[in-house]
């Protein structure tokens, strides 16, 4: 059964259907049903994968342009399938959060509605792609729906922001399209399939001129520092659905991209760049923390937050050790939900007073409680609480890192101490204190938006105690990732006895 080729066709056709509803109303309805279908077509999906089988299941591969070696080439391992996973539980939960989202401004929300479709067809098919081509006609192509729904629907300075996010985007697209076709074109198999250009490049230095081009352009989407400087503005002008799948989704493609790409196709180039990223993602982790801490608006606090994450992302990635590999696959996963539930809390906070500033709250815990518990358990997932899933992630990912890289390990960590000051004082500022007075006829949230919370706070909680199932999913194909770059993780040091 075609299944990734079913998940993206039901994404397409729904888009276009509710294109051409003419009642909002029923547009928003359509747009979650469709989107509740794709969910369950996934995990229908998922639970048909053997972990412990082929590296790539539910492959299909078809000539697409024959001439070049083009094709459309898509499957799973279990790195791609988590990822998918995440997209699929995101899109319905956004569509049920953003119910009112579109209508804020007059603009069409059937337009809206649709173009969310559009975007979770992209997000499947880039993390399916397994020609390189095609990788990278998705990786365009996402583009242009997320461009709409901030230049669109988003706030003030939205056309900004849009446009900044679209011309960074670009050019990252751009070198990658180089690196692309002198891939194809140094290796000379005329295909563009992965499977085909794997350990086709020998020449190290080569490696190296494509390597960066491919790194560069999943750096700045991630976005590593230092070429994160569009995503404070495109997160803060965004709508709130349309910033958790910004930052929870699209921005994983950067970090999937350097452990699938840059890893298996340029082993020797990523050994040698490796210094240097560790070097960046760690002045990520701290720049992120630092700068998150002196932030006045809610929105882009929660940015510069996942800025230092993406830093611990990449140090996973590429400290090439089975626990920090993994570590940062499922720390992909467990941001998409903490970050996309802190947006989600902001948008409900901001649709409620008008404001994304901090200093215009105070006191929200006496007027509206379960929103100010639900935005508490979301801002300690994001520091990393034990019990909640980023921690799990966190904690791979550290103790990975240190087995190859203790120095950049143990700074990494002090990232973890200044998470706790930018998230606990951000809550203290808003939630609690005195009641100020704009917020004091603030409702509590209501049916939709607790049903928009349950699904991600039962899955922060969920996989905080339990994440075993991810990680027996994720493990093997990691570990077939770091057999193909030809390391292994270091022994451990073991005392002499008597010492």
């Amino acid at each position: 059964m075609p299944w990734l080729s079913i998940l993206m066709g039901v994404s397409v056709l729904g888009a276009l259907g509710v294109a051409f509803i003419k009642d909002d109303r029923l547009a928003k309805q359509a747009t979650l049903v469709v989107s509740l279908v794709v969910l369950a077509l996934t995990v229908a999906m998922a639970v048909q994968f053997s972990p412990n089988g082929d590296r790539f299941q539910f492959a299909e591969t078809y000539d697409w342009i024959p001439a070049f070696g083009v094709h459309y080439a898509v499957a799973v391992d279990g790195v791609a399938l988590v990822l998918i996973l995440l997209s699929a539980v995101l899109v319905p939960i956004v569509v049920l959060a953003s119910w009112h989202e579109a209508e804020a401004g007059k603009r069409s929300v059937r337009t809206y509605f649709a173009l969310l479709l559009v975007l979770e067809a992209m997000m499947i098919g880039v993390f399916a792609a397994t020609d390189v081509f095609l990788f990278y006609v998705f990786f365009e192509a996402m583009l242009i729906p997320m461009y709409f729904m901030i230049g669109s629907y988003g706030g003030a300075q939205r056309s900004y922001a849009a446009v900044k996010f679209l011309l960074y985007s670009l050019f990252g697209g751009l070198l990658m399209l180089v690196a692309v076709i002198a891939l194809y074109t140094v290796a000379g198999k005329n295909s563009f399939l992965f499977t085909d250009l794997l350990g086709a490049i020998k020449d190290p230095t080569t490696q190296k001129w494509l390597f960066l081009g491919f790194f560069i352009a999943f750096a700045i989407k991630a976005p590593l520092w230092p070429f994160h400087t569009w995503l404070p503005d495109a997160a803060a002008q965004a709508p709130a659905g349309a910033a958790v799948l910004l930052v929870g989704v699209l921005d994983k493609v950067g970090t999937y991209g350097m452990l699938r790409f840059c890893l298996e196709l340029f082993p020797e180039a990523s050994k040698w760049a490796t210094p240097v990223v560790i070097a960046l993602a760690v002045i990520g982790i701290v720049y992120g923390a630092i700068v998150a801490i002196g932030q006045t608006d809610i929105k882009r606090l929660i940015a510069y937050t996942s800025i230092s994450h993406f830093g611990f992302i990449a140090m996973g990635v590429f400290a090439m050790t089975t626990n920090a590999a993994s570590g940062a696959t499922l720390y992909m996963v467990n941001h998409g939900f903490s970050t996309g539930a802190l947006f989600l809390i902001a948008g409900f906070l901001i649709y409620r007073r008008g404001s994304q500033f901090i200093d215009d709250y105070g006191g929200v815990q006496k007027v509206a409680p379960i929103l100010a518990g639900t935005f508490l358990v979301a801002g300690l997932s994001s520091l990393s609480l034990p019990g909640l899933s980023p921690f799990v992630s966190e904690f791979l990912v550290l103790t990975g890192t240190f087995q190859r890289y203790a120095v950049p390990a143990v700074i990494a960590a002090t990232g973890v101490i200044l998470a706790a000051v930018y998230i606990l004082w951000m809550y203290q500022r808003t939630m609690n204190g005195p009641t100020a007075e704009a917020v004091q006829g603030m409702k509590d949230l209501n049916h939709r938006e607790r049903w928009v919370l349950i699904p991600l706070i039962a899955l922060i909680i969920g996989l905080g105690f339990f994440p075993k199932p991810m990680l027996d999913v994720i493990n093997p194909a990691v570990k077939e990732t770091l057999t193909n770059v030809s390391v292994t993780d270091p022994a451990p040091a073991i005392a002499k006895e008597g010492q």
